[in-house]
């Protein structure tokens, strides 16, 4: 029996390859990193660190387009609701790679949410069926990310520097179409050339977009008085800049990649 852990970067995904390993074995386990190309540089760091430390190499696999690249192609900014990047360059990919390699009856798959989202299980072990997902942070003894993080330096690895800044995951350099407007206000705080970067591109998306349907569009969405509004990186960004006062630091969103259906 494998056990085939999503290796993402995060936290997370490294403790439940740490039980994972301390329960089937390191020779029984496989840490499965599908790789967005866009990722922070620090990432591959934590990756080499952490999968030294269990003793297992990284199983790496890539579709070769970035998120930004998929947007373009499809002439669709990712959202909150539908995250097309997720769907090719996570899902797609590892499902060719476990369907190729692993049957049902000889595998199980492993996620890093812990305890704290538990509501978030559902969908991942219903979009994997026939095969079995387990939640290895989602069983005592419960850690915190916090917990998790110190932990780290007790391994002797070092943090991931996106988790020293303040970003609630280590995943596409910070950047997450499932982010808030919170998220990406502190993108642009702590890595304005990036935000800049980001918006760049949002704004080549939005006028494909706006060529094909004649509507705006945007990744982000705010609903203030009860009516929702399209608002893009550029118009966040000028928001920041005038009357910072008037975003929600608190709405961050939430990555997650092997979540939804």
């Amino acid at each position: 029996m494998k056990h085939i852990v999503f290796f993402s970067g995060g936290v997370g995904s490294y403790y439940a390859a740490k039980r994972v390993v301390e329960k089937h074995g390191k020779e029984n386990t496989i840490l499965l990193f599908t790789d967005t190309l866009m990722e922070d540089e620090d990432l591959y760091r934590f990756l080499n660190e952490t999968s030294r430390h269990l003793g297992i190499e990284v199983t790496r696999i890539v579709d070769g387009r970035t998120p930004w690249d998929i947007f373009e192609s499809e002439k669709f900014l990712g959202n909150s609701r539908w995250a097309n990047c997720s769907k090719y360059l996570k899902q797609t990919m590892s499902r060719k790679w476990i369907n190729k390699n692993h049957k049902p009856d000889n595998c199980i798959l492993y996620l890093g949410i812990d305890w704290t989202e538990e509501h978030r299980t559902k969908a991942p072990v219903k979009h994997w069926t026939p095969y079995k997902m387990e939640f290895p942070m989602c069983e005592e003894p419960y850690l915190t990310k916090n917990e998790m993080i110190e932990g780290l330096k007790v391994d002797g690895i070092e943090v991931p520097r996106l988790y020293k800044m303040g970003y609630a995951h280590n995943n596409c350099g910070g950047f997450c179409v499932r982010a808030g407007v919170g998220h990406f206000k502190h993108l642009y705080e702590t890595q304005p050339d990036l935000y800049k970067w980001h918006e760049e591109k949002e704004q080549r998306v939005m006028e494909l977009i706006l060529e094909r349907t004649g509507e705006k569009r945007t990744i982000l969405r705010r609903r203030r008085k009860g009516t929702q509004t399209y608002i893009s990186l550029k118009e966040l960004r000028e928001e920041i800049e005038t009357a910072p006062e008037q975003i929600d630091i608190f709405d961050i969103g939430g990555c997650g990649c092997f979540v939804d259906d």
